[in-house]
């Protein structure tokens, strides 16, 4: 008798572990569309931006940093015509200058985008109408980092409430990612109560949307996704065609991720970083609920993109024999 109730828990139990609401195992990703055509190629103008770039957009503007530029560090765009307005920021030690350019962010309630600098350890306000009408603007500190637990990229809500992946460094080699609760004014840092459990070496990528109080953690070395809600509590888990609970040192998964209206797009490699394959081209759209739709083939390798809500379209960093382009979403997802 006892060893039956014991088998009768077990059971119970694995059926509890395998909720289908929050346990997704998506065997086939199989629904392809070629979208090449549709990629629309822009130019920067006369301003040479490297290959190594992320891209932001913030208001009606279009914000390029460039990790390795020769001249400023960080350039605006129309967002619209893709007209360049102006350019900041020299990198050096010396005032007003960024040693390690990091994560952009925007307060929209002050018109000002704030620059993190890795090497400075200290975030940078900016005045964005200042930014636009003098060349020679210098930001002011907005808050210091902490050496042991800073923040990598953020969703700011306010000064005391931002949705932000950590990053704690171990050893010389080695760091811990998270997703926390800062407070940018304080520096107090409250970790998420949720962590998938039983991964070694944990890398992610990581997004948060303000209007469906959710973030998402894409992990690179495993064909994993989780979505939780901003308490930390668990919306589900993905589980890719490839998902393996032991880490892959060759294999990289989700590269970038966004949130795209009522979807999820991120970008899948599944290539061996040793070779170009590496590269992401296509995008996965998952709806809010981590549900597979579709996948978008680019036929490009793609470093990084934002999603242009206004326009309804991707601004999309190439590594390939374009560099910037954009693809109109209308009528796709």
């Amino acid at each position: 008798m006892n060893k039956l109730l014991y088998l009768l828990l077990i059971i119970a139990s694995w059926s509890c572990s395998q909720n289908p609401e929050t346990e997704k195992h998506q065997n086939k990703r199989d629904q392809v569309i070629d979208v090449r055509d549709r990629v629309k190629e822009f130019s920067t103008q006369d301003v040479l931006i490297g290959r190594i770039s992320r891209s932001y957009l913030i208001d009606d503007y279009l914000i390029v940093t460039d990790y390795n530029a020769p001249d400023k560090l960080i350039h605006l765009f129309d967002k619209n015509t893709f007209e360049h307005l102006a350019s900041s920021t020299y990198q050096g030690q010396g005032p007003g200058e960024i040693t390690i350019i990091g994560h952009v962010e925007f307060d929209e309630a002050n018109r000002r985008f704030f620059v993190s600098d890795h090497g400075k350890l200290k975030i940078f306000a900016y005045d964005l109408d200042s930014v636009l009408t003098n060349p020679d603007y210098q930001p002011s500190v907005k808050t210091d980092m902490k050496k042991k637990q800073f923040p990598d990229r953020y969703l700011y809500l306010n000064d005391t409430l931002c949705i932000a992946q950590i990053i704690e460094p171990i050893g010389n080699n080695n760091y811990k990612p998270s997703v926390a609760r800062w407070n940018m004014s304080t520096g107090e840092i409250i970790p998420m109560p949720y962590e998938f459990p039983g991964l070694k070496k944990v890398r992610f990528i990581y997004a948060a949307s303000a209007e469906h109080k959710l973030y998402v953690q894409c992990y690179t070395q495993y064909d994993l996704m989780t979505i939780c809600d901003f308490n930390g509590k668990l919306k589900c888990n993905i589980y890719g065609p490839k998902w393996d609970s032991e880490i892959t040192q060759t294999q990289h998964y989700t590269l970038g991720v966004a949130f795209c209206g009522d979807k999820i797009l991120a970008l899948y490699s599944g290539g061996d970083h040793r070779t170009d394959a590496y590269y992401p081209t296509k995008f996965l759209v998952f709806d809010l609920n981590g549900n597979y739709l579709k996948t978008l083939e680019t036929g490009y390798m793609i470093t990084d993109f934002c999603y242009d809500k206004d326009n309804n379209r991707l601004i999309i960093n190439f590594n390939d024999e374009i560099q910037f382009a954009y693809l109109n979403l209308e009528g796709i997802i």
